[in-house]
């Protein structure tokens, strides 16, 4: 029999389930699976957008790394501090949502692309498999990892919450998350990422505002987590010099992705007007606010409730939390916010990931002639070979934090200066944004792998070297060789 926590969550996949089995008849082109069929709100939007950016690495990762350094980090451990971080990525959906929402789903309707590499092959010269075979290359690979990182969130959280062994979590997880996506696509993913946004945000608001009144409110909090270091509470955490500035950099280096992330970016394309996108903004705005601040308030409450070293693992704080303050089955709805968290993210990135498969491969490259029910069936067994593969890299004894600021650097650098020059600079030409994918893409990868490079997160110099290098090449050959 079940126990009450695992009431609630039952309850919550029968919804999740029941959003997929509704949606499934939906799905008669591959447009319709991919985007579903540029006809969605701007609420549904908006809360999509803002579920599947912030992932598992919110609920557990971020609350966690609030709750292992406060504020400001005063260890000097982490390159993305707790408050620097939520301040740039407030910053960066911003950013993303003025720089990018707006012109990029006019630009792919014009254009008639479905998919991030496509619009960069039409945009320039109308049939070029080597640009749009380049960026496919580098969500496939980036993405990978990241639902990776979803798919170990899903393995902590229920085994934190039921007992599980960790494999056992991955796979019920990811079998979920692959099961509603093949099932109803984008429609799918957009409206249960639509209940999973109120999942989370219930979880980011509620559950540290009443645990805050377990700790004797905010004068206790101060209090609790004084006694075991006042700099846990101050924005510097203590540093100074070039660690400081390191932290504020990493921090705000997070929020730069925003604007190179495809899965986001489908949102946009799916809005079913342009005239939607300020309604859009202006709700995913709040939510980020909301969430954000949230996340880094559960960190520094669990501080004062449970005390320092609490978890071996502080990513395993939040459904401790939810258990410790809540009813079990109200923890249970609680703890699905993590599950929700995770899943929102997992489910776009994987139909990202098979976009590029089943659009930017197989249809352009491989079968032109393939009719929406073969190019709508390709997607589904993609979907199938792309969650297994993740399932395997999830056992990597990384971080759910980590494994997210990997791929998210090389996605955010990769895509976020070519994409919003070519939006927004005339100038911009094939063989610059083309150069600078690669460039920002390699910057990461490099920057990651040399002992020097733990002093900065690697998303701040491949933003850099990728902007840079899009400009210079576009200026040194005006035509870009894009007729």
């Amino acid at each position: 029999m079940l126990n009450p926590v695992g009431i609630g969550f039952v309850v919550y996949l029968v919804i999740i389930f029941a959003v997929g089995v509704s949606t499934a008849r939906l799905n008669k082109t591959l447009p319709d699976f991919l985007l579903a069929g540029r006809r969605l709100g701007p609420w549904v939007v908006a809360f999509s957008e803002r579920a599947s950016g912030e992932s598992g690495w919110m609920l557990l990762g971020l609350t966690g790394l609030a709750y292992a350094s406060g504020l400001g980090d005063p260890s000097g451990t982490r390159l993305e501090p707790a408050f620097w971080t939520a301040m740039g990525g407030i910053a960066g959906i911003t950013a993303s949502w003025l720089l990018v929402a707006k012109r990029l789903r006019s630009e792919t309707e014009r254009l008639g692309a479905l998919t991030l590499p496509r619009f960069f092959e039409l945009r320039f010269r109308g049939h070029d498999p080597t640009i749009r075979l380049a960026a496919t290359g580098i969500i496939a690979f980036c993405f990978t990892f990241y639902i990776a990182a979803q798919f170990d969130a899903a393995g902590k959280s229920l085994e934190q919450t039921f007992g599980w062994s960790h494999l056992t979590g991955v796979w019920v997880g990811a079998a979920i998350i692959v099961i509603y996506t093949l099932m109803g696509g984008f429609f799918a993913v957009a409206w249960t990422d639509f209940i999973q946004g109120w999942i989370m945000l219930l979880a980011l608001v509620l559950l540290p505002l009443v645990a805050l009144t377990h700790v004797g409110g905010w004068s206790g909090l101060v209090q609790r987590v004084g006694a075991i270091d006042p700099q846990l509470l101050t924005l510097s955490g203590g540093r100074s010099g070039w660690t400081l500035v390191a932290g504020v950099l990493g921090g705000f280096g997070v929020g730069l992705g925003y604007v190179g992330q495809p899965h986001l970016h489908m949102r946009y394309m799916s809005l079913r007007s342009t005239a939607d996108v300020p309604l859009a903004r202006s709700i995913a705005l709040v939510w980020a606010v909301l969430a954000y601040g949230g996340a880094v308030l559960m960190g520094l409450v669990a501080l004062a409730y449970f005390g320092s070293g609490a978890f071996t693992d502080p990513e395993m704080m939040m459904p401790a939390l939810a258990l410790a303050i809540f009813p079990a089955w109200f923890a249970g709805i609680l703890i699905s916010g993590a599950l929700a968290a995770m899943m929102s993210t997992a489910d776009s990135q994987l139909l990202v990931t098979t976009s590029a498969v089943a659009e930017d491969i197989y249809h352009q490259s491989m079968n032109p002639e393939a009719d929406q029910r073969r190019l709508v069936l390709i997607s589904r067994l993609a979907t199938i070979v792309i969650g297994l593969l993740a399932i395997s890299l999830a056992q990597l004894p990384r971080s759910i934090f980590d494994k997210v600021l990997f791929a998210w650097g090389g996605l955010g650098a990769a895509f976020g200066p070519a994409l919003v020059l070519t939006l927004w600079w005339s100038r911009t030409t094939r063989n610059g944004v083309l150069a600078g994918m690669l460039a920002g893409f390699a910057t990461v990868i490099i920057w990651d792998n040399i002992p020097w490079g733990s002093h900065l997160y690697s998303l701040v110099p491949g933003f850099a070297v990728a902007l840079v290098v899009v400009v210079a090449v576009s200026l040194r050959e005006p035509d870009g060789g894009n007729d």
